[in-house]
């Protein structure tokens, strides 16, 4: 009975001392890769957290413990954590990791019928417009204003100011909305797109069900498909996902993220797990 009683004085002293590594997670090449999950490990502790669509991310740590992020579309990086880390808030640079495949350029582009043969022949400056006469996009709705409110504008003869927008500016509150009005039409695409192809479309190319929404996610982060779910036109997004199914399967191999994520039979409602024994400093 002592021991247990020690034993349980122990585990309550550890949570105690235990701190929390906190900061925000992100890319100089394009913020939108922020919408892609990055996962934040404790090698340590084994503990695994999601940094959210702002990049923000609190994982517990301990001096000299190594914390691992890991994402599809960037290099892992280690950090050993130091008592300063754990008493601010942290930057963290991910490096991209991969780098969209060049397209095939022609001088003249006449229709076949072949939708996937036209759609890689063309140019990218020509793609939209074609794709639209191909396929049938709609045209896009609205008057063309911004969904936000302008920060000046004229009214009555003379000019006048949107405090609100103002303060969004200068809080940064207006990104947050952009970020997460980005994230809702990314997770409602990804859904539509998921629902109508079935989970077996992407099982049978070796992509891990509980990887097919990060799978989306990198799709959809490295291509234009909302049209495409816009008009109903879902066959058409077999393309892209196809054009980019190798290079996913290339940095699932390369990343271990598929360890990072893997489901845990016996305990499925505990926090995902990392594989990896011991904590490595090297990428």
């Amino acid at each position: 009975m002592k021991k247990l009683f020690t034993l349980l004085l122990l585990i309550f002293l550890a949570k105690i001392n235990a701190q929390i590594y906190s900061g925000e997670v992100f890319l100089r090449d394009n913020s939108i890769l922020y919408l892609n999950q990055v996962y934040v490990t404790n090698l340590n502790t084994q503990k695994t957290v999601l940094a959210d669509y702002n990049g923000n991310f609190n994982v517990p740590a301990n001096p000299g413990d190594v914390i691992r992020f890991t994402s599809i579309v960037t290099e892992r990086k280690d950090i050993k954590m130091t008592p300063q880390l754990l008493a601010q808030k942290n930057l963290v640079e991910l490096k991209i990791a991969y780098y969209e495949i060049q397209e095939i350029v022609l001088s003249r582009f006449k229709p076949t019928g072949n939708l996937r043969y036209d759609v890689n022949s063309l140019r990218k400056e020509d793609k939209a417009l074609a794709i639209k006469k191909v396929i049938g996009l709609p045209q896009p709705k609205g008057d063309g204003t911004p969904p936000e409110l302008p920060v000046a504008g004229l009214r009555d003869g003379g000019l006048t100011f949107s405090l609100e927008s103002i303060y969004d500016m200068l809080s940064g509150e207006r990104k947050k909305k952009q970020r997460y009005q980005a994230y809702e039409n990314m997770n409602n695409s990804i859904t539509q797109v998921k629902n109508y192809l079935g989970k077996d479309y992407f099982t049978k190319f070796k992509i891990p069900e509980n990887l097919i929404d990060n799978f989306l996610q990198f799709v959809y982060t490295s291509e234009n498909i909302q049209p495409y779910v816009l008009a109903g036109n879902f066959e058409a997004i077999k393309i892209p996902i196809e054009k980019y199914m190798p290079i996913y399967q290339k940095r699932l191999r390369n990343s271990h993220l598929q360890e990072v994520v893997a489901p845990q039979p016996t305990q499925p409602t505990q926090q995902v797990q990392q594989t990896e024994q011991a904590p490595q400093t090297e990428k």
